[in-house]
């Protein structure tokens, strides 16, 4: 087998896909032979230009528009996904939003904004996407996680909280799906450099040092991603796997 093509026949699915860590796992997958359907919920311009990336490597790609946190969004993306490359092999939820806000000045709203597109939009599009899974024998599930889910960090009491609780979805979609062939895992990133949307604001600070004494290439986050979505990574599931140059070490 040409291990350069080894996901030749698989279709990946990934939300937040218009740059960054999104972008980069996208082309990682493109050039390992996935297909691939990216989604965001703005950038249609940056979305629409990453497909054209992937199919400048070769592979199929469809660009699509929703917002995850709408039930009938991700529903209607898993649907037009479907309806164009006939199956989803893996599911990456990448979409986020980053926002600093100290936790007495929080509105209610500020969390709940947070909490949906981490949270609430990987439940919905795995909810969507699960079944489909089910009825091919199997799938790939990765959850993009933070480090601040598991160290804390100033003024992101709602990101901290929504990065934790998708670190527990993964763990709960693993021991109900792992019988039906589908496997979860969470990669959680620490700092990671390059320029950063306007939704991501500043990195926040930690407490405690990288012990690498650097941030990390995108790459290096998306790398681990590709990674996990190989038919060599099918006995891992259930794990969160940190990358964050010594940040934090379960």
């Amino acid at each position: 087998m040409d291990e350069t093509r080894i996901l030749d026949g698989k279709v990946a699915m990934i939300t937040g896909a218009s740059r960054r860590i999104g972008r980069a796992t996208a082309l990682g997958l493109a050039e390992h032979g996935a297909e691939l359907v990216v989604t965001a919920r703005t950038a249609q311009s940056e979305v629409e230009r990453v497909a054209d990336e992937v199919r400048e490597l070769g592979p199929r790609a469809t660009a699509l528009m929703g917002d995850v946190t709408c039930e009938a969004d991700a529903a209607r993306m898993v649907s037009e996904a479907m309806n164009a490359h006939g199956r989803i092999d893996i599911l990456i939820n990448n979409a986020a939003i980053r926002r600093a806000c100290p936790l007495i000045d929080m509105s209610l709203e500020e969390w709940r904004e947070i909490i949906a597109v981490v949270l609430d939009g990987a439940f919905l599009m795995c909810r969507s996407a699960i079944p489909i899974m089910i009825a091919q024998g199997g799938g790939t599930i990765v959850n993009v996680g933070g480090v601040s889910g598991h160290i804390g960090a100033k003024e992101r009491a709602h990101v901290a909280a929504a990065k934790a609780g998708l670190a527990g979805l993964t763990k709960a979609i693993a021991v109900e799906f792992a019988d039906r062939g589908i496997t979860a895992n969470c990669v959680s990133p620490g700092k990671i450099g390059g320029k950063r949307s306007a939704t991501s604001g500043k990195s926040p600070e930690m407490s405690v040092p990288i012990l690498l004494g650097r941030q990390g290439e995108i790459e290096e986050a998306s790398g681990i991603i590709v990674s996990m979505c190989m038919p060599y990574a099918r006995f891992m599931t259930g794990q969160t796997v940190h990358v964050s140059g010594g940040l934090y070490m379960p």
